[in-house]
């Protein structure tokens, strides 16, 4: 063997050795749900994708068992009852990440308390013209305009009913509902919403505030609602068997003070009470202080930017409605002290979103133990007790 073939067969071998290191390096990293491996190496060569494959990408990862179960133990002061429902953790992922109902176990066993899948609407339909997903990266915020991609209600309704059959899954679900873009008739598609998964959801969510299908906002005002709701509600309590759904409504973070009022002395109406709500949708908002090249796309702003007007709305909603009816917090939620602050503001429960596309698994375990240490800091034995806390003062 000549001294450049001895070279060659020598670059060959360290290749294969480092790449065999670097595969079994991987495969610990991603059994022990290593935070630094998924923030420096992983999800960096994942955002080389574009963020519509990358989605797709994880989707995938989860449903082939690509992210490993948590090991993060729940402790009991995450324990939370909501609409007799029992949480082992009050962190959910928000709708839009498991648009289609595929990957509610695999996210419940990297430590999700609940999973809310879509929207959901009653036709299938594709969306809006691609691209129509970015990520601005130096503001940990995500860009849509997806426009209510789905399957629609058949093959959804038949993925949920599969799982919710198999006895070995008891797992917490939510079905977030749309309407289809063309629909002459929104009512009744959240009707038939209702109707198709009442057997299927522990809870459902009415989404009326996505800014990515035209005319869908005007159901927040007054007069709509006081048309929408009652019709929802009759629905929900037409369903057969021993218990309903919850039935909850979706706002945006971009309603005037004047329309949050408006929304409160609807839903005081006893025709018009849904069980909870969820706070909040992405905003179309742009603030002065986003820097990346994508910050001028159309569509929903999520992520870090969206915190504050998610925890300011929360705390409004929460004081209007008197602190009764249930939250969800969403919007911005990177940290257990994000969490906190929305469940000081009147959360019961709290999802996240943009930080799992940012960091993965690994940031579910770490909002849950940051969230433990501060509500036991602060002296309350449950979540539960934390709830609203910032209004301590005014009752």
């Amino acid at each position: 063997m000549g001294s450049s073939s001895r070279f060659m067969y020598k670059v060959k071998s360290m290749l294969y050795i480092t790449a065999g290191a670097f595969g079994t390096f991987s495969a610990l990293s991603l059994y022990k749900g290593n935070e630094k491996y998924f923030d420096n190496i992983l999800m960096p060569m994942l955002h080389i994708l574009n963020p519509e494959t990358s989605h797709k990408f994880a989707i995938t990862a989860s449903k082939y068992g690509f992210y490993p179960r948590s090991t993060f133990k729940d402790p009991d002061t995450l324990k939370t009852n909501v609409w007799e429902i029992k949480f082992g953790n009050p962190i959910g992922i928000a709708a839009g990440f498991d648009k289609q109902g595929e990957v509610v176990e695999p996210l419940h066993k990297i430590g999700f308390g609940f999973v809310e899948i879509g929207s959901v609407t009653p036709a299938p339909q594709p969306g809006n013209k691609k691209p129509r997903v970015f990520r601005l990266e130096k503001d940990e915020a995500v860009i849509n305009r997806y426009g209510f991609n789905s399957d629609g209600h058949e093959a959804v309704y038949n993925r949920l009913h599969l799982l919710k059959s198999d006895t070995t899954f008891a797992g917490i679900v939510g079905v977030n509902l749309g309407k289809n873009k063309n629909s002459e008739d929104p009512v009744r598609d959240y009707v038939n919403g209702i109707k198709k998964f009442g057997d299927v959801a522990d809870y459902l969510v009415i989404n009326i505030s996505s800014p990515n299908t035209p005319g869908l906002r005007s159901w927040q005002q007054k007069q709509h609602l006081k048309e929408l709701l009652p019709e929802l509600i009759a629905a929900r309590n037409e369903l057969e068997g021993p218990r309903k759904p919850p039935l909850l409504l979706k706002l945006s973070p971009d309603l005037t003070q004047e329309e949050r009022r408006d929304i409160a002395d609807v839903l005081k109406d006893n025709k018009c009470r849904v069980d909870g709500l969820v706070i909040c949708n992405s905003t179309v908002e742009r603030m002065p202080s986003l820097s990346d090249k994508h910050a001028a796309e159309e569509g929903g702003l999520s992520g870090k930017p969206l915190r504050d007007l998610s925890t300011t709305l929360i705390s409004d909603m929460y004081r209007l409605t008197g602190g009764k009816l249930p939250i969800i917090g969403v919007g911005g939620v990177f940290s257990g002290n994000d969490a906190y602050d929305k469940i000081k503001a009147g959360a019961s429960l709290v999802q996240l979103y943009t930080s799992f596309v940012y960091h993965g698994p690994p940031r579910v375990s770490r909002v849950k133990e940051e969230l433990d240490d501060l509500i036991r800091k602060d002296g309350w034995a449950s979540v539960a007790e934390a709830v609203g806390g910032a209004h301590a003062a005014e009752k």
